[in-house]
């Protein structure tokens, strides 16, 4: 099977390659190819069907670890559960930018050396993205992001397409809505980069304003074959779409002098669009609500890497065309294939 995880030939440090001992690390979709993508969404339906018994002899006795130097709710326990429902162990630190030798000053590189002797896979969120890719350098095991900065996220970007495909059946051909916080995102940096090795795909982009995505990005992904429009109003766009990606504003992406005139820093209920959200996070203009909803065809998806801070009205959560939650089932299946890969369950 080709594989998406290339190895070159020489010993180029560059990211998302090759670790030190010759296996792929997952931090970049940039060199996926469509057979690789293919091939897990068709490995995650296959261990949706098998029975949890069948599941956990998979990998036993594998080790994984789990070091999130940012919060995460979905992306750790998804990638644990994972873990765990194919057999094998986790170790790992939650907030470890605060609980781990990092607090001593102890670098990412070290960190991934010393790590890689305990564990089979290490899965790594870091707020330094020029950090993560120096430590893909030296780790002698392969490392998966689980996001990396501003910078991208492709294991969150691979079950979007999942998801995609579930719900729709496709990705050729789709019209897919991008709404919010486009700069900071690193979902949306990697689900761009992910439709560009499909046929047909056009994406509007809404950005809030402020936060549209940087222009060095739209020129290297119209080089790259995907079409892109900027769109200014949802009335016009909504009718028109097959998925709507909503995103929230990367607070935690802001310079002080940034956060300080945003409206999540006031102590008040901001009424936007159709919802009214309280303030204390920060809030955008572009949020779906009923109104919003109505504007949907029928057959269209409403998705959202999460958590969301007033993006959705809670009030539109059991319509078919919600799928977010489902999203993040289908994102259990999506990181337990990838790990099965990267095991030695199907190769590479």
């Amino acid at each position: 099977m080709e594989s998406g995880l290339s190895i070159p030939t020489n010993s180029s440090p560059e990211v998302g390659k090759v670790n030190v001992v010759g296996l792929p690390h997952l931090v970049t979709v940039r060199n996926l190819t469509r057979m690789q993508m293919e091939a897990w969404m068709t490995r995650a339906d296959t261990l949706r069907q098998m029975s949890r018994r069948d599941r956990n002899a998979l990998h036993s006795g594998a080790v994984v670890a789990t070091l999130f130097y940012e919060p995460s709710t979905r992306t750790r326990l998804s990638f644990e559960t994972a873990v765990l429902q194919l057999g094998g162990q986790v170790i790992g630190a939650e907030n470890a930018k605060e609980n781990s030798s990092a607090k001593k000053g102890e670098t990412l590189a070290d960190v991934v050396r010393v790590v890689g002797a305990y564990a089979d896979v290490i899965v790594i969120r870091h707020h330094d993205a020029e950090a993560f890719r120096e430590a893909t350098r030296f780790s002698p095991v392969p490392l998966v992001s689980a996001g990396a900065g501003d910078g991208e996220h492709p294991t969150q970007a691979m079950l979007d397409i999942y998801t995609m495909m579930r719900e729709l059946g496709r990705i050729d051909g789709l019209h897919i809505a991008i709404l919010g916080d486009l700069k900071y995102g690193r979902t949306v940096h990697s689900l761009l980069w992910v439709l560009t090795r499909f046929r047909g795909v056009r994406v509007s982009l809404l950005p809030e304003p402020g936060f549209s995505l940087p222009q060095e990005e739209l020129r290297l992904l119209s080089k790259a074959g995907l079409t892109l429009q900027i769109a200014t109003q949802v009335e016009t766009l909504f009718p028109t779409v097959d998925v709507v990606y909503q995103t929230r504003i990367q607070r935690e992406r802001l310079q002080d002098e940034e956060a300080s005139g945003f409206p999540g820093d006031t102590n008040r209920t901001l009424t936007t669009g159709s919802i009214a959200t309280t303030a204390g996070c920060s809030v955008g203009t572009l949020n779906i609500g009923i109104a919003e909803l109505q504007l949907l065809p029928h057959h269209a998806k409403i998705m959202h890497p999460l958590p969301r801070v007033g993006e959705i009205d809670p009030a539109i959560d059991e319509d078919p065309r919600a799928a977010y939650f489902r999203q993040v089932e289908n994102g259990l299946y999506m990181r337990m294939a990838i790990l099965d890969q990267l095991l030695g369950g199907q190769g590479l």
